[in-house]
């Protein structure tokens, strides 16, 4: 029992191993997880969640797939945070400045606190993805944000309500659509796929067995 800690999951307490991560103590606990768990490997964002430890004031928040659980840790889940997410054909509108000020004018009110990027369990620099796309530089921001996983942490803890997930994926949308350079290999290989090209094949490899599917994965050529 030396290897075991108290924590408080939605109020009650359970004595749990100190190895385990939060989302493993609360099913370690007898919680089955229907919601708020995804891929368990920090890459969907679907476990966001807060807690506080005894004696310490500071609110924290991190993804239950990731943080360890601590000696009288008092934690609850986010089961989805209210972000802005306004609608938009990208066809019909353009990366200027002005369609950041239209669609999200909220990032203007940014007060440079910077508890976006404190929080954010992937460690991205939230707050200055959001200055780019002030400044309605889109590809900066779309590569400062590429790693966001859209767990909304950031946007529970912004005091000017700013909907960071969707602003980033805004930016990645608008220079993904009108910015980047065309990938001319990449057309054409949409366009074999949608001509029926890899059909026959896709059937041939769906009948592989698994084993032999596992084998050519791990010894596929990957390209440098």
């Amino acid at each position: 029992m030396e290897n075991m800690v108290n924590v408080f999951i939605m109020g009650k307490k359970y004595s749990v191993p100190s190895e385990l991560t939060i989302m493993d103590a609360m099913e370690y606990a007898g919680y089955q997880l229907v919601r708020g768990c995804g891929c368990r490997n920090g890459f969907c964002g679907a476990c966001a969640s807060v807690y506080r430890i005894k004696g310490d004031p500071e609110l924290k928040v991190g993804l239950a797939c990731q943080t360890k659980v601590e000696e009288n840790m008092y934690v609850a889940q986010i089961p989805a945070f209210p972000v802005v997410k306004q609608t938009y054909d990208i066809n019909d509108i353009r990366p200027t400045e002005q369609i950041m000020m239209q669609l999200y004018p909220e990032i203007y009110s940014c007060i440079g606190c910077n508890a976006c990027t404190k929080s954010c369990p992937q460690s991205l620099n939230v707050m200055q993805y959001i200055a780019y796309a002030q400044r309605g530089e889109y590809a900066k921001c779309a590569e400062e944000s590429f790693d966001c996983v859209m767990c909304g942490i950031c946007s529970s803890r912004c005091p000017a309500q700013i909907s960071h997930p969707q602003v980033a994926l805004l930016a990645r949308r608008l220079t993904g659509k009108y910015i980047a350079p065309r990938s001319e290999h990449l057309e054409k290989r949409v366009d074999e796929i949608k001509n029926g090209d890899y059909a026959e094949p896709m059937k041939e490899l769906m009948a592989k067995p698994l084993d032999e599917l596992k084998n050519m994965y791990n010894n596929r050529e990957i390209e440098k």
